[in-house]
């Protein structure tokens, strides 16, 4: 679902992939946030979508950590912080950029705490038990710098322009 405009859950408290409890808003206020809700034992979109947004962000000029940040929220309560390091690892790898660590945020969480975040992002997926994988959309958020849903971008392939527009006017807290 579309929550353009819609603010969301700040005090959201998370785990980040060092294992320090954080919350939502400490990756706001200074830029917009490239938001996704994936998890990282997914053995099919999830990867298709990650490689597709760093794939699109390694064309920008513009720079995670410097210019925006990526924030990936796991939807599987049970993954651990281990498991969003070398996700991380992953893809800091792939995007070799300096000082891209700064920029990259991989978060695990409590079933309650990302159920909220999801909504309020409009972000609807369900566990699938006879496949025993989440039933999930593809797709990134662009959020404003005080954390509100700005633009989405759905599928598995993301127009390098369509972001880098989304990103400016995110920064300038424009929406929709």
């Amino acid at each position: 679902d579309q929550n353009l405009d819609q603010k969301l859950p700040l005090d959201a408290r998370f785990v980040d992939e060092e294992g320090k409890t954080v919350t939502l808003g400490t990756y706001y206020g200074k830029r917009p946030v490239l938001l996704a809700f994936v998890y990282y034992t997914c053995p099919m979109l999830c990867t298709q979508v990650l490689n597709a947004m760093t794939s699109t962000i390694n064309t920008l000029t513009m720079n995670a950590g410097q210019d925006f940040d990526v924030v990936l929220i796991s939807i599987d309560p049970r993954e651990t912080p281990a498991q969003a390091a070398a996700k991380k690892a992953e893809y800091l790898h792939r995007y070799k950029r300096p000082g891209a660590e700064n920029g990259w945020h991989f978060l695990t969480g409590e079933d309650a705490e990302i159920k909220r975040t999801a909504k309020a992002a409009g972000f609807r997926y369900t566990w699938d038990e006879q496949t025993q994988q989440y039933a999930h959309p593809t797709g990134i958020i662009v959020t404003t710098t005080d954390g509100r849903n700005a633009r989405y971008l759905f599928g598995i392939e993301y127009g390098p322009r369509d972001l880098k527009l989304a990103l400016v006017d995110a920064s300038e807290g424009k929406v929709g």
